[in-house]
């Protein structure tokens, strides 16, 4: 009888450790005793990370095709554990200063390893305003190309375990630990949330390094954490909600005459203005509408709006409006705001002009006349950029955020 119940017990292991997805299990979550401390919604099954605890091992695939362990780092003098991500401009501020670091340190013994901890499915369209990524495994070979990253790239995004057994609160999150890989410093890179350098007055990791370097305690072991929140995999329903929202919010259709255009030409606000002009009898137009208005969906948090400027008939309006309805073609609830305020209702119209040239003339005399056309206006009214046809939606994207820029701006600079 021995036998086959040894047997059942390796077969209930086994089966155990295949589920486990080959990743090591987190250490129990801890509650905090500590008055007041920040847990930063943390899942229950996470624990928050304390000074002088030992790094918690891991298993994550990089961007380099491989899965790297914590024992791959053991002759590390200094082992830095840091939580990034593709999408948040706290996260590019940071890495700014954190690539120079990892670099000049490098050679006396610092060894950087990022990871992503966020579920990029938990990711809401409107909080990717400040990059062209989100936060996958494909794109994270993207995104770390871009920025340059000296160091490995692990991607977290399934099953979080890494993200819950050092406690990520936030990208970014500085984990430091000394050759024993006992936690010397945990917080922030610096003090900025902005690209500049100039702007830091705080200098809290580089600061723990070159005293953890030299034998000496730290002086400002753990600071708070700014950035982005952990998207951890339960906030799916929350991006399903914010999606169901938008979706059922009305479509506003008004008409427009070619002095219209001319003052939205103008631009007098302090918002980038993307104008779009269609109709629904054009096959690009309506191919590329998608892509509008998931634009202006990802942007929404930020100083711009997109303008669309029908050529149907005045007769065929219901028939417009029905076309905006089923894209959503909405403004946010923050950008309704802002037009209210400025007197203005809607961001969808159609022309009322029976003249082509004086709609040409109000918005781009360099247009040549086709449809789709569309154009990219600075605040004062400078076209930026434009283009006849119909425009990629991946392409438009780079487009805006080049002139927008990655990073949060200091309020002089904008």
């Amino acid at each position: 009888m021995k036998l086959p119940l040894l047997l059942t017990a390796a077969l209930a292991l086994a089966f155990a450790c295949s589920a486990s997805a080959q990743q090591p299990a987190p250490p129990p979550a801890k509650k905090s005793t500590v008055k007041g401390e920040i847990t930063g919604g943390l899942p229950p099954d996470a624990r928050q990370l304390k000074l002088g605890d030992t790094a918690p091992d891991f298993k994550l695939l990089g961007i380099d095709g491989r899965t790297h362990t914590l024992a791959d780092y053991k002759s590390a003098k200094l082992l830095m554990v840091v939580f990034l991500s593709n999408h948040c401009p706290y996260s590019h501020a940071a890495e700014t200063r954190l690539i120079p670091l990892a670099k000049q340190f490098k050679a006396q013994g610092l060894e950087v390893v990022a990871i992503n901890p966020n579920s990029p499915d938990s990711v809401r369209l409107d909080e990717l305003g400040y990059s062209k990524y989100n936060d996958s495994y494909d794109e994270m070979k993207l995104y770390a190309r871009d920025a340059g990253f000296p160091f490995p790239y692990l991607y977290d995004g399934d099953h979080q375990v890494a993200a819950k057994a050092y406690g990520c609160l936030a990208t970014p999150h500085v984990f430091l630990f000394d050759q024993q890989r006992k936690l010397r410093y945990v917080g922030r890179v610096d003090d900025s949330r902005f690209e500049d350098p100039a702007t830091v007055t705080k200098h809290d990791l580089r600061n723990a390094v070159t005293e953890i370097l030299a034998g000496q305690p730290v002086t400002t072991p753990q600071t708070i954490v700014m950035g982005c929140s952990t998207k951890w995999n339960h906030k799916r329903d929350d991006v399903a909600k914010a999606d169901a929202k938008w979706k059922s919010e009305p479509v506003a259709l008004e008409t427009i005459d070619a002095a219209g255009v001319a003052a939205l030409a103008k631009n007098t606000s302090n918002r980038l203005r993307l104008i779009n002009v269609w109709a629904t009898w054009c096959a690009p137009c309506v191919a590329e509408f998608p892509g509008l208005v998931a634009l202006a969906r990802r942007m929404s948090t930020r100083e711009f709006e997109l303008v669309t400027i029908s050529m149907d008939d005045p007769k065929m309006l219901p028939q417009a409006k029905k076309f905006l309805e089923s894209q959503h073609a909405v403004p946010s609830a923050r950008l309704k705001g802002l037009l209210k305020a400025e007197g203005r209702t809607a961001t969808n119209f159609l022309y009322t002009g029976a003249s082509a040239d004086a709609l040409v003339a109000a918005l781009d005399p360099a247009w040549p006349g086709p449809l789709p056309h569309t154009v990219l206006i600075a605040p004062g009214g400078k076209i930026l950029w434009r283009h006849n046809g119909a425009v990629d939606a991946e392409t438009l994207k780079d487009e805006v955020l080049k002139h927008m820029g990655a990073f949060y701006l200091p309020e002089q600079k904008r």
